[in-house]
């Protein structure tokens, strides 16, 4: 395929998986943890679908004045330097070394368990949400599975967390999600009021359990003991994803002001370009968005899922 010219200058081009065809924006956490974060630090960014690994084998990866740089956490850093941006700066140096602890937590611990969840056990179901087209296109995913199936065992075994048992594998995912369920008892982010770049290494990897991984032990887990991570991510889709609606959203979650005649679901659409203030469709025609508000119009800067609408479902029974 010829690769199409890309134009970098002042302007944020995310090079990331295409997206799934179950309406979530990406089966890979970090490349939902970018999109994420440049949303949730309001930066105009330009999606690339095309597939091709950085320099250094990574993805996602950006470009920015025609300077490549792949890591999230190197592309973070970088867009802080370049553009003065920093969701951290009302943490104080003992909160900026939890939330760093948690990254690393979550990203090079929580992440292998989930790999195997989503690439290994759960691999069938992973296949159909993987979007290919063509008329060899059944072929292709199922080859396309395999293979990243091969090579996330092969990685967690040198990692050391794939020379365990199944079950203990679970163990310490399960260890994982309750420390993170613990850390964010009733607050409103992992961190306190305010989003934080945590929040979004967080919801990256808790959203595949939510909306990824149906009928698995993550899932049930999420979606029923640690009921508090379930309304994190749901508070988080809402307030930063307002295009983002699900077929099997479950009304525990909703706010309840939200009715039922109000709502209407439609796949993720696939934006070549993003701002919180407005986006394009392709022709260029401006879409407007108002991140501010979820689909029923209702404010999300104060949170619309709470632990209060749980309770008061559960009495209710």
């Amino acid at each position: 395929r010829k690769e199409q010219e890309l134009d970098s200058k002042d302007a944020i081009i995310l090079h990331q998986f295409s997206r799934p065809s179950n309406g979530v924006p990406s089966l890979s956490p970090f490349c939902l943890k970018m999109e994420t974060y440049l949303r949730m630090a309001d930066l105009p960014y330009q999606n690339y679908f095309d597939g091709k690994l950085s320099p250094q084998g990574k993805m996602p990866w950006i470009e920015y004045n025609h300077k490549k740089v792949s890591g999230t956490e190197f592309i973070i850093d970088f867009l802080e330097e370049k553009l003065g941006v920093n969701l951290n700066k009302h943490l104080g140096p003992h909160e900026r070394a939890v939330s760093r602890a948690v990254t690393k937590m979550v990203e090079e611990h929580f992440y292998w368990t989930l790999a195997y969840c989503q690439w290994v056990e759960n691999l069938h179901e992973t296949q159909k949400m993987v979007s290919l087209f063509g008329p060899f296109s059944d072929l292709l995913k199922w080859i396309l599975c395999h293979l990243t199936k091969g090579i996330v065992k092969r990685e967690m075994y040198g990692h050391g967390i794939g020379r365990f048992s199944e079950e203990e594998m679970y163990t310490l995912m399960e260890k994982d999600m309750r420390t993170l369920a613990g850390l964010l008892g009733d607050k409103k982010y992992i961190m306190g009021p305010t989003v934080s770049t945590v929040d979004a290494t967080v919801f990256g990897h808790l959203a595949q359990a939510m909306w990824t991984l149906p009928g698995t032990r993550p899932e049930r887990l999420i979606k029923g003991e640690l009921i508090n991570l379930a309304m994190y991510c749901e508070r988080i889709r809402r307030k930063f994803w307002p295009e983002w609606h699900h077929d099997d959203d479950n009304t525990l979650y909703e706010s309840e002001e939200s009715s039922e005649g109000s709502k209407t679901y439609s796949p993720l659409q696939d934006f070549s370009f993003y701002s919180r203030t407005e986006t394009f469709d392709e022709e260029g025609n401006s879409i407007s968005q108002t991140p501010d508000t979820d689909y029923t119009g209702h404010s999300l800067f104060d949170s619309d899922v709470d632990m209060d609408d749980y309770r008061d479902h559960e009495q209710c029974k």
